[in-house]
């Protein structure tokens, strides 16, 4: 063989070998990027499966929400119902013994209905506007007609025609009143 033939082969074969050693740079290239896929896949589907169980989470609390809040409407009332039975169980018993009793005890009765009510009303943040003798408030009073007064200042109540209630400071009712004026 001769002296180029020989160079010839020995760059032939150098040759070979840089693309032999860059086909292997390749695949291990190609190898890590696989794993760097694989890694990236594992995590995307670990992130698909959190994201799949919080909104099952959200869900579930948004329909336990609506449950509670459900809940809370229907039986908003329950514990005040409870402490009106006895009312209606003592005024069921006046009833009854209105029957044969006297006048005086069955008014008695009354007034021991009349006072458990009061004490269930209270309980509860139901609070009685009686303002005899008050300035006038239209926010609690409701003015069903004027009266001329020498006793008291205009715009103050003087009689009540029906008594007005307020719920934890909220106006459930305002009280129908008689209003002085001043004479003329």
């Amino acid at each position: 063989m001769s002296e180029k033939e020989t160079q010839a082969s020995a760059d032939a074969q150098s040759v070979e070998s840089e693309i032999k050693g860059a086909e292997a740079a390749q695949e291990d290239s190609i190898l890590a990027l696989q794993r760097d896929l694989e890694a990236m896949e594992g995590k995307a589907r670990e992130h698909w499966d959190q994201l799949l169980r919080t909104q099952a989470e959200l869900e579930n609390l948004r329909r336990r929400a609506e449950r509670d809040l459900e809940n809370a409407h229907k039986f908003a009332l329950e514990r005040f119902a409870k402490e009106l039975l006895p009312v209606k169980d003592s005024l069921e018993l006046g009833l009854e013994a209105a029957g044969g009793a006297d006048a005086q005890k069955i008014r008695e009765g009354m007034e021991m209905t009349l006072r458990l009510l009061a004490q269930v009303l209270e309980k509860h943040g139901i609070h009685e506007v009686n303002p005899v003798g008050e300035r006038f408030n239209p926010e609690l009073h409701e003015a069903v007609s004027t009266q001329p007064s020498n006793d008291q200042p205009p715009n103050t109540v003087v009689a009540v025609m029906q008594k007005g209630y307020t719920l934890n400071d909220r106006l459930l009712r305002p009280a129908m009143v008689v209003v002085s004026k001043a004479s003329e």
